[in-house]
């Protein structure tokens, strides 16, 4: 773990006894993980199921979904792709690869947390750890697209609030059996939702590059993930989680921070080492939505750890 992770973002993650990383460690290089499973050609089912067992043998760390639960139709700026694009559901998707893979960590890149109703998402994503064995990393985002939130009855206002909070009380629901939790957003007494997942605390971490999204990261995520970053952009990022960590007091139990991105272009000659030096743990690839499925495989040799 770099500077960044142990000292400049809080000295309480110095003091940590059991830090836990999913990443390979910054001495080897960053661990390299495939983004968009989920999206495209990638999710349908017998592509699905033969792209996942590839990236597995290939030494890929993790496998990562896409969510958008709607996309506005006809597309319209800030929306990321076509409505006619397959996005298969965060979690089906997840328990799927679960049964067809045997060790690789399986990702949310990301669930627009405010736009769910928390318990519900809780007992999906303690399932999913449930039947992988503990393989989930657990990634979240606040949202961007209002017809999308409006679709999901979520209002635009206010929702990080939201998001700390239906983290909070999924936690809670994860922590023990007769839980309650009062907050502004969601209510529960004495409820118990089983099974619990295998990890004690389901692995976080949090996209965005805002600020706001640089403090939520220090104090209430295992991690940061970056998406479409350049080695350039990167730099700045990490500045901005130090700044945070000046302001924001850190769990010990959270660990040292994990850097988590997915770079904004195809990899170039020296940008695996300079990603590496900036302390990045994750680098997360995307072969690109609108590719076959036999691109994607030829990507995931073609940048394979393993080879």
């Amino acid at each position: 773990m770099t500077a960044v992770r142990t000292t400049a973002v809080h000295s309480a993650a110095a003091h940590s006894t059991a830090a836990h990383s999913t990443a390979g460690s910054s001495a080897e290089g960053p661990a390299v993980g495939l983004f968009g499973i989920n999206m495209g050609a990638a999710g349908h089912p017998a592509d699905m199921a033969r792209i996942a067992r590839a990236a597995e043998d290939a030494g890929y760390e993790s496998l990562w979904t896409g969510e958008h639960i709607v996309l506005p139709d006809p597309q319209a700026p800030p929306s990321p792709a076509p409505p006619e694009t397959p996005m298969v559901d965060t979690a089906a998707s997840l328990s799927y690869l679960a049964a067809i893979t045997d060790t690789i960590k399986l990702g949310s890149g990301i669930i627009i947390l405010p736009q769910r109703q928390p318990a519900v998402l809780a007992k999906s994503l303690a399932s999913v750890d449930y039947l992988s064995g503990g393989r989930l990393i657990f990634g979240l985002g606040v949202g961007y697209l209002e017809p999308e939130m409006t679709a999901c009855s979520t209002p635009m206002e206010r929702r990080g609030d939201r998001s700390d909070e239906y983290l909070a009380a999924m936690r809670c629901l994860w922590s023990g059996d007769a839980v309650s939790f009062d907050g502004e957003f969601i209510r529960f007494d004495g409820v118990t939702a089983n099974p619990k997942p295998v990890q004690n605390s389901i692995h976080t971490v949090v996209g965005g590059h805002s600020m706001r999204a640089a403090r939520r990261s220090v104090g209430l995520a295992n991690g940061w993930y970056g998406f479409m970053r350049d080695p350039e952009t990167t730099a700045l990022d990490i500045e901005r989680l130090r700044r945070a960590g000046d302001e924001v007091d850190r769990p010990a139990d959270l660990g040292p921070l994990e850097i988590s991105i997915t770079p904004q272009r195809r990899l170039r000659d020296g940008d695996l080492e300079a990603y590496a030096e900036l302390g990045v743990d994750r680098l997360i690839l995307q072969p690109g939505w609108h590719r076959a499925p036999d691109e994607i495989l030829a990507f995931i040799e073609q940048h394979a750890p393993n080879a």
